[in-house]
């Protein structure tokens, strides 16, 4: 594993932009897990990671929705497990197998554990105290030979 990559963003547009342009660097199987707490900034991140994918409609926060899906050059599959108790549950849902032709992200995803296999990226959300988003991406498996530094843009 590498240390990633680390950026801040001052606003929500800010935000977007940095998971537009990870959307435009995703391949086929990419797994994204986000972790955060509430209001951090996870969905809109995963509305620039549509965006970047080639999705231009509306995207929202699946709290009470299991799972959306977002056609573009690839289907983004995004999950928000914020409502599930087990991480024995994560393995029931098979989501690597619904999603192994697209793209999954996943809030709330760190909570999971291991569910996901190896081969992912995570990226932790913090919120500082003037409001800026601190968004710590770490690499695991596969993810680690991938130049993040082009996430910065």
């Amino acid at each position: 594993m590498t240390a990633g990559r680390t950026f801040t963003s001052k606003s929500t547009d800010e935000t977007r932009q940095l998971g537009e342009r990870l959307g435009a660097l995703l391949k086929g199987g990419d797994v994204v897990l986000l972790s955060g707490e509430l209001g951090a900034g996870k969905t809109v991140f995963v509305q620039g990671m549509a965006r970047g994918l080639g999705f231009d409609g509306s995207v929202s926060s699946k709290s009470f929705v299991l799972m959306g899906e977002y056609p573009g050059r690839l289907t983004l599959y995004h999950a928000d497990l914020y409502r599930l108790e087990e991480p024995e549950q994560v393995i029931e849902l098979a989501l690597d197998e619904i999603s192994a032709d697209g793209v999954l992200v996943v809030e709330w995803g760190d909570a999971a554990g291991l569910a996901f296999g190896e081969d992912h990226l995570l990226v932790r959300f913090t919120v500082e105290e003037d409001g800026a988003r601190v968004l710590q991406l770490t690499p695991y498996g596969s993810w680690v030979s991938r130049p993040l530094a082009e996430v910065a843009g």
